[in-house]
């Protein structure tokens, strides 16, 4: 099937530039490829005839953007995604940060919250929530808001139980949560060390210093440029000794710090090792 070709290359960057100037949301350092096809899809299913509509539209109604922002962004995720990264966070990394007296994640990109509520529960199967603040941020607003209610599709229930096992886990999943017709709800003790909160990887600062940082599947959709900067900024928000957890495409190496770190085994994980080391 082919994709639709509505929105032009040279008109997707004036319609960049105008939603950097008017809004300040700048996809400039985006991926090319995967921004021309989702704005091509936004004209499909919203039904924009061409590009001088979806212009028009953005600038002149504000209400629209967080609709287009949703669009843009990368909501695909699910729970216990790549279920050996999770059993190596259980077994290796978690022992290691329970060692410290209070432990602060970062998940940057949590898009609608399933990661960070896999993790909620990794951290209460290893004794350690209580002791634990995980800051759960997206550019998505919207997205946010879902991921703060803790209610999920019932579907998919049954692969995130597989993914859970294959993890390590050892409970019954389906205690996490109550069925609620076609939709589950996790229970509320799960989030109460959960801060979803609205953060801009592209403009916005560090905010918090951190022992273990999360931010998968994400880079993949950024250009050089901007996945250094995102890098520097991880860097800076990550003490010595702590960890950064990468998508099973993206990696640090070849990044202006990677003398920084080491990876931890196999997997996308790296730790921040002191410069005295070096």
């Amino acid at each position: 099937m082919l994709e639709p070709d509505i929105v032009k290359d040279t008109e997707m960057e004036i319609l960049l530039k105008d939603i950097s100037s008017i809004y300040g949301y700048d996809f400039t350092q985006y991926s090319r490829a995967s921004l021309k096809r989702r704005l091509n899809r936004i004209c499909v299913i919203d039904k924009f005839t061409g590009f001088a509509e979806l212009r028009y539209k953005l600038i002149n109604d504000a209400s629209y953007l967080p609709r287009f922002v949703e669009e843009i962004t990368v909501n695909v995720t699910e729970m216990f995604r790549d279920p050996h990264f999770y059993k190596a966070l259980r077994m290796h990394i978690l022992p290691v940060l329970g060692t410290y007296p209070f432990i602060r994640i970062w998940i940057a990109g949590c898009a609608t919250g399933e990661e960070a509520y896999s993790l909620a529960i990794l951290l209460k199967e290893a004794g350690l929530y209580d002791k634990s603040l995980i800051y759960a941020t997206d550019i998505n607003s919207g997205a946010l808001e879902k991921a703060s209610k803790g209610i999920f599709p019932a579907a998919p229930m049954k692969q995130y139980a597989e993914n859970y096992i294959l993890s390590g886990g050892n409970e019954d999943f389906s205690s996490y949560y109550v069925s609620q017709y076609d939709w589950v709800r996790f229970h509320a003790e799960l989030n109460t060390k959960i801060i979803f909160s609205t953060h801009n990887l592209v403009s916005d600062s560090s905010f918090n210093e951190f022992q273990l940082i999360l931010c998968r599947n994400v880079l993949i959709y950024f250009n050089k440029e901007l996945q250094n900067r995102v890098f520097r900024l991880f860097d800076e928000s990550l003490q010595s000794l702590g960890y950064l957890a990468l998508g099973t495409k993206e990696t640090i190496l070849f990044a202006n710090l990677d003398h920084k770190y080491r990876q931890c085994k196999d997997e996308k994980i790296w730790k921040k090792i002191m410069h005295e080391s070096l």
